[in-house]
């Protein structure tokens, strides 16, 4: 572990799972704008040291649709900017629709992101890039968020030494090892991973055994997804493992899918976890709002 140079303090960290920046997709993006997304949270992403969210397509005007695909989306640049307001810092990109659109959208999604402040994680120009963590220097910590995705969908999606793609695919052996180089940089090493079996409520005995791994590998935080259904909470060897967050800025299709959380994890200046879910419920399309603690 690298040394600080200052002292630690404590930190609030939150997690939040699928977005959807897609217009065509979210109704609400055409009839009150953006930022409406972002509203129903009363600010707090914008009050923690650092939030975490997965960002279910890519950001691109680039790029052609990729063929085979049951659902495509296509999120649009200029709702970049009311996310990064809203307090979220990084973006996960490890998931089975930043391909939907090609290399080429991709690559760029990982640029507007980053033009807008906004960390891209779990996908890039190669297999180095996908697994490169966004460091960030907080009150005393050095912190690295990993963007990791097993779900794949093309089954070609996965970056490689020569190809853009998500991180790593049914490689899980790369996934520890992406982690640990991680850790070697950092205090504090938060996992973004999508993982799991759509509409499952609780996680599958692969993903409490793989959740346990990555875990012992150096991760210290574990934020799951894919599901579209929020998942239980599970700490191990005091870390926080939540299993899947569910949809977040996402259409309201049904109660079950519109159930969901923001993950929230303390970290006393002693290294001291705490974790717990705040309940939230997706009231319109594409608008969250927290629901009480």
């Amino acid at each position: 572990m690298p040394p600080t140079s200052e002292p630690q303090e404590a930190l609030l960290i939150h997690g939040a799972g699928d977005v959807s920046l897609d217009p065509t997709y979210i109704s609400t993006y055409r009839t009150a704008g953006y930022g409406y997304a972002w509203s129903g949270l009363a600010g707090l992403f914008q009050r923690d040291d650092l939030t975490v969210v997965n960002v279910e397509c890519p950001v691109s005007d680039l790029g052609s649709k990729v063929a085979g695909k049951e659902f495509s989306f296509r999120g649009d640049p200029a709702a970049l900017p009311s996310m990064r307001s809203a307090g979220v810092e990084v973006g996960n990109m490890a998931n089975n629709h930043a391909y939907d659109y090609g290399t080429e959208a991709l690559v760029d999604t990982r640029h507007n992101l980053q033009a807008a402040g906004i960390a891209p994680v779990g996908a890039g120009r190669d297999a180095r890039e996908a697994n490169e963590p966004a460091i960030f220097h907080l009150k005393g910590w050095t912190i690295a968020v990993v963007g990791l995705d097993q779900v794949i969908d093309p089954d070609y999606e996965v970056a490689t030494a020569t190809k853009p793609g998500t991180a790593d695919g049914h490689d899980f052996d790369a996934m520890l090892a992406a982690v640990g180089a991680a850790k070697a940089r950092a205090d504090l090493v938060v996992v973004d991973i999508h993982w799991g079996v759509e509409l499952d409520t609780v996680p599958r005995a692969y993903q409490v055994t793989d959740g346990h791994e990555l875990v012992d590998a150096g991760a210290d935080v574990v934020f799951g997804g894919h599901s579209h259904r929020l998942q239980p909470l599970e700490m191990y060897k005091g870390r926080p493992i939540f299993y899947s967050l569910g949809n977040f800025v996402w259409p309201n299709f049904s109660s079950a899918g519109s159930t969901t959380a923001v993950a929230e994890v303390r970290i006393t200046p002693a290294g001291v976890f705490t974790a717990r879910l705040l309940p939230a419920y997706i009231e319109a399309p594409g608008h969250p709002v927290l629901r009480g603690s």
